[in-house]
């Protein structure tokens, strides 16, 4: 009888682990991103809506109804545990979709919740708390907008094309070649609400343009949807403030403004290049230490669902804000129910206005969908799974980000623990000592000069890491004595500003 009792009780639990492994598998899709397929018939049953007269989003003008973002909508918890924790069915999938209405009287940004996927028949529109709208001033920028600063940069540059050829030593804004000048446009437009002024600073294009400022900057409003009725506000050069194109440049004639004299540079001596510089005695024409998986990948990936030494997991990368865990179990437990990138901001100090008003909020550039492709060997090890993704953000369809998304197992070259036990007589009396490999779930975000790696990093003691890298190129503007006050002198004429990072997390732990 105890034999049967054993029996059945290890059946019991076995059965239990099976199930909850099944369970976790059955719900992982509740967690994946937008097909291809889903957001095409998501665009389809927007654009059938007569009443919201929605075009394309690439059209010219801004006083357009258009499609800015679409991504999916997270089920309520409470019903995606049914699925995970009792089999139950999963809830509809649904589709955040977020519209700008621009040909309206009043202009607006509007939230919609679609669904149920695959065949969307119904709407709703998602409020907040306060139920405060979002102010149409207050937008992401898009392509078509960037088109027509352009247009209004090139009508800038060409007011004031000798000061600025003369100054960069033959740079320009248009019929350049190879000696063209670029812009960067700083965040947030604007001091107040209900604005939509933007600070633009003008760069050499070359390698690295992000730290080759040349001291031109330019306050544009544009707030308007007509964009011929845009204007310059105000313009600095070289710590000094103007009304307008036309006063900076008749006193550059006069003499009144200091003509600058920036420093040349040719292809061999750019500071700013990835190419490297100066001696080193390891050799480089020998490859340095590579990862291998003599027997393959010892990780199970299904869809957005993985499974490594005793974790399991769901993923998404969300087009707002980027690389997302959900249902995170150890040993068949969960340990979270999310852990979530939501947000990066940073915060700038400096001397010039377009320095001292930078505070990015990178979500509002759509941080997840600046997840490009990794790079085998140097984003990740040639041995990773690559994984495509797919985003719909400012488009008329979905934008394939091709091996976006690696999943890898590295050794961490140092044991996860180990005790050798001495007799003290030469000998030892007993040595043990584990091996320490990590899962690694990476993407990558490139908002403008960033590059912020991320990684979730799964241990086989039960330990989760989430981490982030920043690399890329410092947010630079142009040289000024004061800015000292605010930053240090990194090159001739480029002050690399103080700033600070902020990197948000949700953490929902289902711990016991």
């Amino acid at each position: 009888m105890k034999v049967l009792f054993m029996l059945q009780l290890v059946c019991l639990a076995g059965c239990s682990t099976s199930r909850g492994r099944e369970w976790a598998h059955h719900g992982a899709p509740m967690f994946s991103d937008l097909t291809v397929q889903e957001m095409k018939v998501i665009r389809t049953y927007m654009h059938g809506i007569p009443e919201m007269k929605l075009t394309d989003a690439r059209s010219k003008t801004l006083r357009r109804n258009s499609i800015l973002l679409m991504e999916l909508h997270l089920p309520k918890k409470h019903e995606a545990l049914k699925a995970l924790d009792r089999g139950w069915a999963k809830p509809p999938r649904q589709a955040r979709v977020i519209i700008q209405f621009g040909n309206q009287t009043k202009p607006n940004i509007t939230e919609y919740i679609v669904g149920p996927l695959p065949s969307p028949r119904s709407h709703k529109v998602r409020t907040f708390k306060g139920e405060k709208p979002v102010q149409f001033e207050s937008r992401p920028i898009t392509v078509v907008e960037y088109d027509h600063l352009e247009n209004l940069l090139k009508k800038i540059a060409a007011q004031a094309h000798k000061l600025l050829f003369e100054t960069t030593g033959g740079f320009s804004y248009t019929n350049c070649s190879n000696r063209c000048l670029t812009f960067s446009d700083i965040a947030p437009r604007g001091l107040a609400p209900g604005e939509r002024r933007t600070w633009i600073m003008l760069q050499k294009f070359v390698e690295g343009y992000f730290i080759h400022p040349i001291g031109f900057e330019v306050l544009v409003n544009h707030q308007d949807l007509d964009p011929d009725k845009w204007t310059v506000e105000k313009v600095w050069y070289n710590s000094m403030y103007f009304d307008s194109v036309e006063e900076l440049v008749e006193k550059y004639k006069s003499g009144e403004v200091e003509k600058l004299k920036l420093p040349d540079h040719n292809d061999e001596d750019l500071y700013s290049t990835y190419i490297p510089r100066g001696h080193s005695h390891t050799p480089t024409n020998i490859h340095g230490p590579k990862l291998v998986e003599p027997q393959g990948h010892r990780y199970y990936i299904d869809r957005n669902f993985v499974e490594y030494a005793g974790w399991s997991f769901a993923y998404r990368v969300r087009s707002s804000a980027g690389l997302q865990v959900f249902d995170l179990r150890y040993n068949g437990e969960r340990i979270a129910y999310e852990i979530s990138l939501q947000e990066a901001i940073a915060f700038y100090a400096g001397d010039t206005p377009a320095a001292m008003q930078t505070k990015y909020i990178d979500a509002g550039w759509a941080m997840g969908t600046s997840t490009y492709e990794l790079a085998p060997g140097i984003d990740c090890p040639e041995i990773a799974t690559f994984i495509d993704l797919y985003h719909y953000f400012d488009t008329d369809k979905p934008l394939l980000h091709k091996n976006a998304l690696c999943i890898f197992e590295m050794t961490t070259a140092m044991p996860l623990r180990r005790h050798f036990n001495s007799n003290f007589q030469g000998g030892y009396n007993f040595f043990g000592g584990l091996e320490n490999t990590v899962l690694v779930l990476r993407t990558t975000s490139t908002v403008y000069n960033y590059d912020y790696i991320w990684d979730f990093l799964f241990y086989p003691n039960g330990v989760v890491e989430v981490k982030v890298s920043a690399t890329g190129y410092i947010h630079a503007t142009f040289f000024t004595p004061n800015g000292l006050h605010y930053g240090t002198k990194v090159y001739d004429y480029v002050l690399g500003n103080l700033h600070t990072h902020l990197i948000h997390y949700k953490v929902d732990l289902d711990i016991a």
